[in-house]
């Protein structure tokens, strides 16, 4: 007899369904604005934002195009692309980076422009470890296009990688609003029911 696989009570947030009806609905808006919250700077905080098409086509036919998770847009002009990636990819920070190329393309206006931008996000929840040496693994990378004496040089463009793998805490270890919401991002598939701390 074949055994039975339990049934999940929560969504798996892993997948295209689950990642998209957690964050990717009107429905839920004020829980992704509450999640990119945590991870922007007091001067770029979101206090509304607007979904956009997912889809950017290319300039020519023989170019290719990008397909989002999900890609929205502040009041104030501000781009976010998140993407949820539950297989490793090789070269993911190279797509990343093509991927953030097209919000930037976005901008641009026919005619007299000053070529003035709006902050571009780009955040990646990983379930794996991307391309990089064992010993410089981190969890959490905020990067910015920085000089050579580390100081930013462009404060427009971003990229936040987030390695679930690599966060361990417990439950009795969440000491912050983000942490909180990575356990439950990480642990949430396997819940029986959900933790009196996120009530």
């Amino acid at each position: 007899m074949a055994k039975m696989v339990a049934q999940k009570k929560y969504l798996n947030p892993y997948t295209d369904f689950g990642f998209k009806k957690l964050f990717g609905e009107e429905g839920s808006k004020d829980l992704l604005i509450d999640f990119l919250n945590q991870l922007l700077p007091d001067y770029h905080q979101i206090a509304e934002l607007s979904f956009k098409k997912p889809e950017k086509l290319p300039s020519t036919p023989k170019q290719r195009k990008a397909v989002y998770d999900i890609y929205c847009q502040t009041k104030d002009g501000q781009r976010f692309i998140v993407e949820m990636q539950k297989a490793k990819m090789n070269f993911f920070k190279d797509r990343a980076l093509f991927y953030s190329t097209f919000p930037i393309k976005d901008q641009a206006k026919k005619g007299a422009w000053s070529f003035e931008l709006v902050p571009v996000y780009f955040i990646a929840i990983l379930n794996f470890h991307y391309d990089e040496a064992e010993e410089l693994r981190k969890f959490r990378r905020d990067v910015c296009l920085k000089d050579q004496d580390g100081e930013v040089f462009f404060d427009k463009r971003h990229f936040k990688f987030l390695q679930m793998p690599l966060f361990t805490k417990t439950e009795n270890e969440l000491a912050t609003h983000f942490d909180k919401w990575v356990y439950f991002l990480k642990h949430l598939e396997d819940f029986d029911h959900i933790p009196a701390i996120f009530k």
